[in-house]
């Protein structure tokens, strides 16, 4: 995309804007205080989440006063000053109008925008956000004082590691480079000082008593199993906005480009077009891998809790670097297994063969299951019949074993890999019946 990042003034400061795209229509994204703008699209999957947006909207955003390219700070700044400064990124970008998006605290500044300056405000977009951030007798769903004043002591503890962006994005914490970028993101947004000002700051502040005064188009969205942020919040602000709209999406991140991106911007392209763009999902042929560690419950129930995440944690860490090794794709994990994808069946099964002498080291057995066909690429997530065909391979195998589909099997003619057939077999919910056979 190439966006240039500029600077325009608000009440004396210095506030980092882009502006990108060339639609007709502008969306405003009003940021999280963890955000800079040029790092911020480094993370592919924020990258490609702008660069759908764009194909409907010019995109404008900026970094926080105090945070990222913007000027420090030495005290949190009011609301009032921070809606001051969207109006000056508007009237830097010439936006006369705009949606405005707001995600986890920046849906604080987007609401209080979109109450007080309705005439710039063409609609709002929350996602993942709350209209308070801690606890009261009649907003009880928020952890108490010491807890939250607990978290953010841990998260200054670590800050620069990452534990943020990984906490919204859980299902990308095993994947090392969002790891490094996590990191990277909470170095270049702000020092530990600052964070720990503005989330007292965040803490004191309160716009329940803005809701009922929005009186511009409203959608709210939110993950049913958000790990980071209750739900609740998201809906109490849909039962206190006029006429807003709520939408309660699958999925367990909180971070908008991870996951199924395209649920969020379709939602988005619907509200502000009037018209949602039915997209084929990407297609792509690709070798599944499942695997799955033989008798985990009772191996857990034999460790405890702390024993068994120890283990996972190596059993993970292991499968990773194999993955990586033979240019695979972790995918996500399945509790007590993972999902990966490759580009060459040779090398997946060379990983899964890896994989299983690895794990025999670690005191346990894994099976494995492997098939080759046509995925449907969603977002970081895979789909499709071929994906399915794989678990259902892999339930078929015993410990110990690497089983593949005769697909596979053909496929890997001439690389010197032997194979035992297993014999035909019926696949729950796949029609006909699918010849087996382990690999080594």
């Amino acid at each position: 995309m190439g966006a240039r990042t500029r600077y325009t003034l608000s009440g004396g400061l210095h506030v980092a804007w882009q502006a990108v795209g060339s639609a007709d229509r502008d969306l405003l994204y009003v940021p999280t205080w963890i955000s800079q703008v040029e790092q911020l699209v480094s993370e592919p999957s924020i990258y490609a989440f702008v660069e759908r947006l764009c194909e409907f909207a010019r995109v404008i955003t900026f970094d926080r006063r105090g945070s990222g390219l913007s000027d420090p700070i030495t005290e949190p700044p009011t609301l009032e000053d921070q809606m001051d400064d969207v109006l000056a990124v508007m009237d830097a970008a010439g936006s006369g109008r705009a949606t405005l998006m707001g995600s986890l605290e920046g849906g604080l500044l987007a609401m209080a925008f979109a109450a007080s300056h309705p005439e710039r405000v063409e609609s709002l977009v929350l996602y993942a956000t709350f209209a308070r951030a801690r606890w009261a007798p009649d907003y009880d769903f928020v952890p108490g004082d010491d807890e939250r004043e607990a978290r953010i002591e841990a998260s200054i503890a670590q800050w620069g590691e990452g534990s943020v962006p990984l906490a919204l994005a859980p299902s990308r914490a095993g994947d090392p480079a969002f790891r490094d970028w996590a990191g990277r993101i909470e170095r270049y947004s702000a020092s530990p000082g600052t964070i720990r000002k503005i989330m007292g700051f965040v803490g004191e502040t309160d716009v329940r008593g803005v809701l009922p005064t929005i009186r511009v188009p409203t959608l709210v969205m939110h993950r049913r199993g958000d790990q980071f942020l209750d739900i609740r919040h998201s809906r109490y602000i849909a039962e206190h906005v006029p006429s807003a709209r709520l939408v309660e999406l699958e999925g367990e991140d909180n971070m908008f480009s991870v996951g199924d991106s395209e649920a969020i911007v379709g939602e988005v392209e619907e509200l502000m077009t009037g018209t949602r763009q039915e997209r084929a999902p990407d297609r792509v042929l690709a070798t599944v891998l499942f695997t799955d560690i033989v008798g985990s419950t009772e191996r857990a129930a034999a460790l405890g809790d702390s024993g068994w995440r120890s283990l996972l944690g190596r059993h993970d860490e292991l499968v990773r670097s194999q993955v990586q090794r033979h240019r695979g794709r972790w995918v996500k994990s399945t509790g007590d297994g993972v999902l990966a994808t490759f580009d060459g069946p040779a090398r997946a099964i060379r990983a899964a063969a890896a994989i299983e002498a690895g794990v025999r080291e670690l005191g346990i057995e894994i099976r494995a299951g492997l098939h080759t066909g046509e995925c449907e690429v969603m977002g970081d997530d895979v789909g499709g019949l071929a994906v399915h065909i794989g678990a259902r391979v892999m339930a078929r195998a015993r410990a110990g074993e690497v089983l593949v589909s005769s697909t596979v099997k053909d496929l890997v003619v001439g690389s010197g890999i032997g194979f035992t057939e297993r014999g035909s077999h019926e696949l729950r919910g796949i029609p006909g019946e699918w010849r087996l056979f382990a690999a080594g």
